[in-house]
């Protein structure tokens, strides 16, 4: 080779090593520039800009499948189609706007029904069933007396022990003639999908459909780690169940965690609040499919002034915001004798962790049960990184004994519930589908008292002086994983 045709090469060479670092360069600026004009939470924010600054190449990739609540551009249409029926069907509902909310209850339930139309109800049996038994074996006896429908979603759905049982009540229900669907989430029910009993239920009949299935052509078009994390039945428009239950039977699920077995609550509704459940479980399955199952109010239901007010609080990226988080803000802030929190992941926001320490310091008796052991090692030290200063500030904070405390609880001044499907993290407040049940009510709060009570029976108060000793290296991991916590 010449020195003529030595220099051309070089020439080229250092021409597109220039090129390619111009656009490496403006690559990065770019992503920069945009997480930066998104103007979301500050924590959020930074911790996206350190990783891409930190690790250029992985930490754009990583933004690109991770950093925005990408649902999907045939998710988004639809979303946008079913806006106005499913907005005209809550208007239709007459009794919403006649139930009156307590003191403490009225400005979560104005919030709740300006973001999402869901109405505010009185008149519900609510009934509070805290053993796996219990409430399989009730499910199971409405399964069998069902007559029109039984519709499920669920995050996990895994066979054995009790479960076969409403795998069989189902399989009988559809060759009487009933309506059976369930959605489940693609994620958590992955190995049901695939099992023997997933085959014999739709060969039975049963419409079984995966949300947000996950792929590797889907990263492109739809983020991967949105799931669907509700847990809701609905038969016949009557009867409605959610709380923090998988379809599992605790005895034969993940034995192998060491964790001990999973402790879960349900409710179990009669009354003007299923109709709320039913019209987000036809959203959700409309919103999947394609198929519409809306149909008009078939029932009005007259103001009462006996049972149960309550109201039903769906929630999910790109809907209702971030409505989560404010809820809960207002019902510790409403406070004014007590709050007691159970969750498995506590992971709060700064501005949740303020609040607790603010109720505190003004007199508020503040309680949390967690977990002792817990199935996420990074959820596990994440959620330390408060604990001193709320303990300093007068939370008292307790460690569950008894297995993996599932339950996701919220009683404030042992009169007003929040119960359903949140956990205290980010991820229930941003990226997760949820469903959360709003009971103003005294009686049923009783039996929540009564839960809560069990659960603080069979755990231990973390002693503030000994909290303090830990070893400097539990610290550090602490709050490592806590940096890295808008990331999970």
């Amino acid at each position: 080779m010449d020195e003529t045709s030595i220099w051309v090469h070089l020439t080229l060479e250092s021409t597109l090593s220039r090129i390619v670092a111009i656009i490496y360069t403006l690559l990065i600026f770019s992503v920069v520039f945009r997480v930066i004009m998104r103007r979301r939470e500050i924590g959020f924010s930074l911790a996206w800009l350190a990783l891409i600054m930190g690790i250029p190449l992985a930490g754009v990739i990583l933004y690109g499948l991770f950093g925005e609540l990408k649902l999907g551009s045939r998710r988004a249409e639809q979303s946008r189609l079913m806006y106005r029926p499913y907005k005209s069907w809550l208007k239709s509902n007459t009794y919403q706007s006649d139930t009156q909310a307590s003191i403490l209850a009225a400005p979560i339930a104005n919030l709740v029904r300006v973001r999402t139309g869901m109405p505010f109800q009185s008149g519900n049996r609510i009934g509070l069933l805290s053993e796996t038994s219990q409430i399989i074996s009730q499910l199971i006896k409405d399964i069998q007396h069902a007559k029109e429908e039984c519709l499920f979603e669920f995050y996990i759905w895994s066979n054995g022990g009790m479960v076969d049982q409403v795998n069989e009540a189902l399989l009988a229900a559809v060759a009487r003639g009933v309506d059976c669907r369930i959605l489940l989430d693609s994620v958590g029910s992955r190995e049901f999908m695939h099992s023997d009993w997933a085959k014999r239920l739709r060969e039975g009949g049963v419409h079984i459909v995966e949300v947000l299935p996950v792929g590797t052509l889907r990263l492109l078009f739809q983020r991967q780690d949105l799931r669907m994390h509700r847990k809701m039945v609905v038969i016949d428009r009557q009867i409605g169940y959610t709380g923090s239950m998988n379809m599992v039977d605790p005895r034969y699920f993940k034995q192998e965690s060491g964790v001990g077995q999973w402790v879960d609550v349900m409710t179990r509704l009669r009354g003007p609040t299923v109709d709320s459940m039913w019209i987000t479980f036809n959203w959700d399955w409309e919103l999947e499919t394609g198929e519409r199952l809306l149909q008009p109010v078939s029932t009005v239901y007259l103001p009462q002034t006996q049972g149960s007010r309550s109201q039903l609080i769906p929630s999910g990226p790109k809907f209702s915001d971030d409505m989560i988080p404010q809820i809960l803000l207002q019902a510790i802030y409403n406070a004014r004798s007590s709050i007691c929190l159970t969750t498995p992941y506590f992971v709060p926001e700064e501005s949740l962790a303020g609040a607790l320490k603010s109720v505190a310091q003004r007199g508020v008796k503040v309680d949390i049960i967690l977990p002792e052991q817990n199935d996420s090692k990074m959820v596990k030290y994440a959620s330390r990184v408060f604990m001193e200063e709320l303990m300093n500030a007068g939370v008292e904070i307790h460690q569950f004994k008894g297995g993996l405390l599932h339950t996701k609880s919220v009683l404030v001044d042992k009169k007003m519930v929040l119960i359903g499907t949140v956990n205290l993290d980010r991820r229930s407040f941003w990226l997760n589908f949820e469903v959360t049940l709003l009971v103003d009510d005294s009686q049923f709060a009783k039996q929540v008292v009564a839960l809560q009570s069990s659960y603080r029976e069979r755990s231990s108060q973390i002693v503030l002086n000994h909290w303090r000793s830990r070893p400097l290296k539990e610290r550090l991991l602490e709050n490592l994983f806590y940096l890295l916590s808008p990331l999970l």
